[in-house]
């Protein structure tokens, strides 16, 4: 784990999901095949780049803890002026302090037991308002995590 200043916010337009830590094992899997199956970053005109960025927030109880309803959208990050297309969301993570914690690079198979450790990870002052995931083009995998 290291820690960054995201010096601003970083926006993302993408699909979103409406789920709980009860449903994800359900409800996450299908959602990523749907942003696969229907190219959802070709849709996506102004992305900065071709990174996808997994943000869950709109916590239902936000700064508080992950537990209740939240959304994970999929998708790219694009210039704050970007329109978002039909379909799809715009969700803004907070320039802020973040932990970032790799995953070994093109290992999507163990993004769900990283997420295991951050959880275990009690001592972080967790922000609970936009966490996310970032593939990179070149393979590389990381989990930011807002701190207070």
């Amino acid at each position: 784990m290291k820690t960054e200043q995201l010096a601003q916010a970083l926006h993302v337009i993408g699909i979103e999901l409406r789920t709980t830590n009860l449903e994800a094992m359900q409800t996450i899997p299908p959602h990523w095949q749907r942003f696969g199956q229907d190219e959802v970053l070709a849709h996506i005109p102004a992305k900065l780049n071709g990174d996808v960025y997994a943000v869950y927030t709109h916590f239902e109880n936000a700064g508080v803890n992950n537990t209740g309803l939240y959304s994970l959208v999929i998708g790219a990050a694009v210039p704050a002026s970007a329109e978002v297309p039909a379909g799809m969301v715009r969700v803004v993570i907070p320039a802020s302090k973040r932990a970032v914690f790799d995953v070994e690079p093109a290992r999507f198979d163990l993004v769900g037991a990283k997420w295991m450790e951050i959880w275990g990870h009690t001592e972080l002052a967790k922000t609970v308002i936009a966490e996310y995931e970032h593939y990179s083009a070149d393979g590389k995998i990381a989990i930011s995590i807002g701190l207070q």
